[in-house]
């Protein structure tokens, strides 16, 4: 046995209270090197006694034999190249447990936090990992809606023009040039009012929108005042009537905000470079020397962009004006959640006293963070909800839109990401394909919409909260920045339909079926690499889904155990079946 490749600690995700009730335990071991895992627990305090009336809370050697534990097989829980995965939900009697792992491979051994023995040391439970006690506030308290919610992101300069007379100077007529970061359309509030039937028809239970308060450019990530909305967008008034609208047709509402750094116009940066280190604001930025010099800037910014100073976080006026702009739009709009621009370049101390704020103005506040990295930090209960996924984006990417990866890869990629996050994160995890930030799929996918089809297929039955980035339901092409921020296309003989009635029907069976979305296991019931083919099992009790994926460009015949409906199709199959080119099968076990 490689004891060296065992890993668990004594903290999230190894170990962390699920609910009120149950507590969940992983361990990673050496990929192939363990055939079980028999998780030994109970409670701290209990001890087996010969006779029920010797029982006592204390330990007496003299009446006592040993601590009294129960062992239960954890389930292998997926892999990766790296490590097997094993799981277990427990629900302790008195909210405490004591629990430690025997592994079985070529040898058997017990580890406990004190280290590797060969038995279970039984009469020694403090040698043991530890759950203390399971307190409400140590459950991570995800909002309960975001379960439910497939996102559609907006981009509100690009998505349509319904009011001409808030149109910036310059304004070009809708789609007549291709998308630059200087130019302007005149997209808006009214514009996304206008067509709120659009994304009622795709089914679409949320909306995020890239920032929509005052600032200089198109994309409006250069913040010029977070208590305004940018005149271009609307006023007041329009935009609580399509926040109005929105809730009226069951459809949440995510803002985007950026506070790393904001707009060199800014009246607090234009104070500093006015005034220097006399400035009130002084202390707002992170400034090398003065005079502040933004021709080559000696004051820390946003990456290497001289127009985007960063903001200083930890400074107790910053912290109270940005967690005020977090809670007014909160209480004076409704507003549903917050998406959080370059949030991994914030200080933690910071999100824990904005998550306090904006949870005490709305308690299901949702709160995900942009993280483009390993995000645990953040994902502890303490700060965000969730982070949009982007490790697990380009592995979407790269197997069913480009087919550079395997699918047993994905496999890796998927088991890895659904480990390394609690299952209170993984439910309400931000999962996409691309973005305002990335090229889009279909681009990357070269146009095939067969592969788009299989990428919103694999996305829409995935736990989580997906998200469907404006214009890839009707096959909408971008490259990198700007490229993929286009003018929306609402002239339907231009779009595709037959993929926006195939991620509509995804949306639908979505909701209809919620072991589909976050209510069932997800495991890989078979991979094959040769084939480029694999099957997934998405399971509730008796309840059992399959998704069944082929992602190769030759027909692939698979065999099923039991019968099952198509939900895209009605059909029922059985034995062996069929799998076009780069398709997939939802399947249900009847």
């Amino acid at each position: 046995m490689n004891q060296a490749g065992v890993v668990h600690r004594a903290l999230s995700p190894f170990v962390y209270a699920y609910d009120q009730e149950t507590v969940h335990i992983r361990l990673m071991t050496a990929k192939g090197d363990i055939e079980k895992v028999e998780l030994i627990y109970g409670d701290p305090y209990e001890w087996e006694a010969e006779k029920e009336e010797d029982r006592d809370w204390n330990f007496d050697p003299e009446k006592e034999k040993s601590w009294k534990v129960e062992r239960t097989l954890m389930q292998h829980n997926g892999s990766d190249a790296t490590y097997d995965y094993w799981f277990i939900a427990i629900r302790p009697e008195r909210k405490r447990v004591r629990y430690g792992f025997e592994v079985h491979g070529d040898t058997t051994a017990v580890l406990t936090e004190r280290g590797w023995y060969d038995e279970a040391p039984l009469d020694h439970p403090g040698y043991y990992f530890s759950v203390p006690y399971v307190h409400a506030t140590d459950v991570f308290d995800t909002p309960d809606w975001v379960k439910d919610t497939v996102w559609y992101q907006i981009f509100p300069e690009r998505f349509a023009n319904g009011d001409r007379a808030n149109d910036p100077a310059g304004t070009k007529e809708w789609g007549s040039e291709a998308p630059a970061f200087q130019n302007f359309f005149g997209g808006d509030f009214q514009g996304i009012i206008d067509h709120v039937d659009h994304l009622q028809r795709l089914g679409v239970t949320g909306v995020y929108f890239c920032p929509v308060f005052e600032a200089p450019s198109n994309h409006k990530y250069d913040t010029l005042d977070y208590l305004k909305l940018d005149p271009a967008f609307g006023d007041e008034k329009t935009f609580r009537k399509m926040i109005d609208v929105l809730h009226e047709n069951g459809i949440r509402v995510l803002l985007d905000a950026v506070f790393n750094h904001i707009s060199e116009e800014h009246p607090a940066f234009q104070d500093v470079l006015e005034k220097g280190q006399d400035s009130k604001y002084a202390n707002w930025f992170t400034i090398d020397s003065f005079p502040v010099d933004p021709s080559i800037p000696n004051y820390e910014v946003f990456a290497f962009e001289r127009n985007m100073p960063k903001l200083n976080t930890a400074h107790p006026d910053v912290k109270d004006y940005l967690l005020h702009v977090g809670r007014y739009w909160v209480e004076e709009f409704g507003i549903d959640g917050w998406r959080l621009d370059v949030a991994s370049e914030v200080d933690h101390a910071f999100w824990r006293e904005f998550r306090k704020e904006v949870r005490a103005a709305n308690g299901t506040c949702y709160i995900v963070g942009e993280c483009w990295t390993d995000s645990q930090p953040w994902l502890l209960g303490d700060q965000f909800d969730a982070v949009m996924n982007y490790g697990l984006t380009e592995s979407f990417l790269t197997c069913f839109a480009t087919g550079e990866t395997s699918v047993r890869d994905f496999s890796h990629a998927v088991s890895r990401n659904l480990n390394w996050h609690s299952q209170n994160v993984n439910e309400v995890m931000f999962n996409l394909i691309d973005s305002h930030d990335t090229p889009r799929a279909l681009t990357r996918a070269k146009g095939n919409i067969d592969r788009m089809k299989l990428l919103f297929t694999t996305l829409l039955t995935f736990p989580g909260s997906p998200v469907i980035y404006y214009g890839d339901e009707i096959g909408m092409k971008g490259g990198q920045d700007p490229a993929n921020r286009a003018c929306m296309e609402w002239d339907e003989t231009k779009q595709n339909l037959e993929l926006f009635d195939h991620v509509a029907q995804l949306i639908a069976l979505r909701k209809q079926h919620p072991v589909l979305a976050n209510a069932g296991t997800y495991h890989f019931q078979r991979i094959d690499d040769t084939r480029q083919t694999y099957i997934v099992e998405r399971r509730q009790g008796e309840q059992v889904y399959l998704l069944v994926v082929n992602v190769s460009e030759e027909v692939q015949s698979l065999s099923l155990e039991g019968t099952y409906e198509s939900l895209l199709d009605g059909t029922t199959l059985s034995g062996t079946i069929q799998v076009e080119a780069v398709s997939a099968l939802l399947l249900r076990h009847v």
